[in-house]
């Protein structure tokens, strides 16, 4: 493998590096800090990304560009910059005629922190199965998300929704000069970025973008990654910006310090309360002349299927509720009192006004499905996994089912459906919530994927490796066929998909993988009886 790896993209030419596999087995080339829109500064503050401008001579590309502005996922320190529209690319091999299929990450941290880094995202596993990966920054919080319904001022919300499509344009013009595919794309993402992969999905802006997608713990008919206008006029309000016209609000927004408009988008109150709106999230988008990213309900367009229709995988982590329950404990510092309230147990999907009859009411029928008294202690086990479940489902698994199964309906691609249940010295989320119950936390199967510094490279010979390369062959199949468990290799297993009469999974375990229907349907089915009773279109809360 040659040294000298210089590759030119449409902006002008850049200079990688060939980095030594971390598995022992071989190596491949990195491009880093490639941009791909033009910097998002001044007056391109919370607007639509714009095309990245050229240079001139060898750009270096051996180190990462800045992570956007917002707080670190692993320190909660303050990290990143404005100027941060960069994204990466990992190869096996340049300078050959065959091209390798494309995987597109997107990273999570529910829309306010988190990069496209190697800290977290490291592509040993994955070139290591003959695809090339791309991963890639996008703003987050108030410079991703801020937005205004009146049309006509031009920041209608879904900035950072609108970078992942500039960055998929970017590779659909580049990767073929590191040996990429760019009619074989598969875009995946976990948490708020299984969200985003499924607003790609759906948007119009996206079409013939990508050619398969993976949503890991997360869809946009999730209730926690949502938002509306109205945190633009409490942001303004914060800094003093007030009672001026929506245009006058935002030529003063872009005109305050980032260190200014940060500190006071955190002083505006995210729960994540499943109760309560999120501030700075994806929005619906007011209609106009313009092309919108999402202009209508993601259920109202799964249902009408009026989407990018591709094949897809789908799924959640058994114990996805040790997220919420960790980020209470440790971060919020709350008790039982708050983990099990009201306002955390009743979606505001539903539809129903806060402490009014309707909402106890449904709380109530919540409470007695889950054996919650209200006597709870958070240090007692029984009661710890009582509240873990509850979350599992009302916050991922009801939305994430739902998603598949519409889809399964509306679509003649296949949707691929798992359960992951692997439970082994790499799941560091159960070790931050300090929760001894078997299962897999969410984000928990991140380390399965990626070369990640929160947890130790495991020996060739150890269950967590033999995992690490089960899961890489799913994801990577299905990557390169639209199958993950093509005829003729031997995985053990055939995975079958969901289908509207026989819901078909696929149960991930440490001991074996089994293709099972109908997964926790007790559970499933009075969730999708009470939304069926009570939900309306978001739009319209």
């Amino acid at each position: 493998m040659t040294e000298n790896a210089i590759v030119r993209v449409s902006e002008g030419e850049l200079r990688g590096k060939v980095c030594a596999n971390c598995t022992g087995n071989g190596s491949y080339f990195s491009f880093q800090g490639i941009p791909y829109a033009r910097p998002p500064l001044g007056k391109l503050r919370f607007k639509a990304p714009q095309p990245p401008d050229k240079w001139t001579g060898i750009r270096d590309a051996t180190q990462e560009g800045s992570g956007c502005y917002s707080k670190s996922l692993i320190t909660n320190a303050i990290v990143g910059s404005e100027d941060c529209l960069f994204l990466n690319v990992y190869t096996p091999k340049l300078g050959s005629k065959k091209v390798l299929p494309v995987m597109v990450w997107i990273h999570g941290g529910g829309f306010t922190k988190g990069s496209g880094g190697t800290d977290l995202f490291g592509p040993d596993y994955l070139v290591e199965k003959d695809v090339v990966l791309v991963t890639l920054n996008y703003r987050v919080g108030a410079l991703g998300f801020l937005a205004f319904s009146d049309p006509s001022i031009g920041v209608p919300g879904n900035a950072g929704l609108k970078d992942m499509v500039m960055a998929l344009k970017w590779v659909q013009k580049n990767i073929s000069e590191f040996c990429g595919d760019r009619k074989n794309v598969t875009i995946f993402g976990e948490s708020a970025g299984a969200g985003a992969v499924h607003f790609l999905v759906l948007s119009p802006m996206a079409k013939g973008l990508f050619h398969k997608a993976i949503m890991q713990s997360g869809s946009a008919l999730g209730s926690f990654i949502r938002s509306k206008h109205i945190f633009t006029y409490e942001l303004a309000q914060k800094l003093g910006i007030d009672n001026h016209s929506d245009k006058l609000i935002l030529s003063e927004l872009q005109k305050v310090p980032i260190e200014e408009l940060f500190k006071a988008s955190q002083a505006i109150w995210d729960s994540f309360l499943i109760s309560n709106i999120r501030p700075f999230c994806p929005v619906i988008e007011p209609k106009s002349k313009e092309p919108g990213f999402i202009t209508e309900e993601p259920l109202e367009l799964l249902k009408s299927g009026r989407y990018n229709k591709v094949p897809m995988i789908i799924g959640y982590n058994t114990l996805e509720g040790i997220f919420i329950y960790a980020f209470m404990k440790v971060f919020a510092r709350r008790g039982s009192d708050y983990f099990l309230s009201d306002m955390s147990l009743v979606p505001y999907t539903l539809n129903l006004r806060i402490n009014s009859e309707p909402f106890k009411r449904v709380s109530e029928e919540i409470r007695r499905m889950y054996g919650i008294t209200g006597e709870e202690n958070l240090m007692v086990k029984a009661d710890m996994e009582k509240g873990i479940k509850l979350y599992t489902h009302n916050y991922f698994l009801t939305d994430i089912y739902k998603t598949a199964l519409i889809h399964s309906k509306t679509s003649k691609f296949p949707v691929y459906f798992y359960r992951f249940d692997l439970d082994t010295d790499l799941n560091f989320i159960k070790k931050l919530g300090q929760v001894e119950t078997k299962g897999a936390g969410h984000a928990d199967d991140l380390p399965y994927f990626f070369k990640t510094i929160l947890t130790d490279q495991p020996n060739a010979d150890s269950l967590e490796y033999k995992l690490i390369q089960k899961m890489t062959k799913l994801w990577t199949n299905f990557a390169k066929v639209g199958n993950p468990t093509p005829a003729g290799q031997d995985l053990e297993i055939m995975w079958k998909p969901a289908k509207k009469d026989e819901f078909n999974f696929l149960s991930m375990e440490n001991e074996r993988f089994r293709l099972l229907i109908d997964p926790e349907k007790e559970f499933v089915d009075f969730w999708l009886n009470l939304f069926r009773k009570h939900q309306v279109q978001l739009s319209k809360l």
